[in-house]
């Protein structure tokens, strides 16, 4: 007994739609999004050394990359903390994907990961994933920026 539909068919199918998804996916990633997480990464510039840890101020470097969603999420979050900790605090965005060394520097295996220097320079702690602003801020506090 023969198939209505033989694997043939249901193959190109499966083509045809991975290949529309492929497409509207595309297509979203060059439309204007939130503030992107590159407006942060003036700090750490690419390729310009190493950064500057122990300068006698905790500092918080979020490592992940322009295009990814979480990132995206919090950039404008991290602009913020930036601008409000100025002076207390360093705030810095790296791109990973723009600067692969820095991924394999901080030993980075998933992004974003946010990791956490006291004032000398040492790290106090990371954190994998998302990360909302108030416990960024409880982060900061912890190791005793108010």
């Amino acid at each position: 007994m023969k198939s209505r539909f033989p694997i043939g068919r249901v193959i190109i199918i499966l083509l045809v739609a991975a290949a529309a998804v492929y497409a509207i996916v595309q297509s979203q990633s060059g439309a204007p999004s939130a503030p992107s997480a590159s407006a942060l990464s003036a700090s750490a510039p690419a390729g310009q050394g190493p950064l500057q840890l122990n300068t006698g101020r905790v500092t918080m470097i979020d490592l992940g990359a322009t295009e990814c969603v979480p990132c995206k999420m919090m950039a404008p979050i991290l602009e913020e903390l930036k601008q409000e900790y100025a002076g207390r605090a360093d705030i810095i965005f790296i791109d990973v994907w723009k600067d692969p060394p820095q991924a394999r520097k901080y030993g980075i295996r998933a992004i974003p990961t946010q990791i956490f220097f006291d004032a000398q320079g040492n790290e106090a702690f990371r954190h994998t994933g998302f990360m909302d602003k108030q416990r960024i801020v409880d982060a900061l506090a912890k190791l005793g920026v108010s």
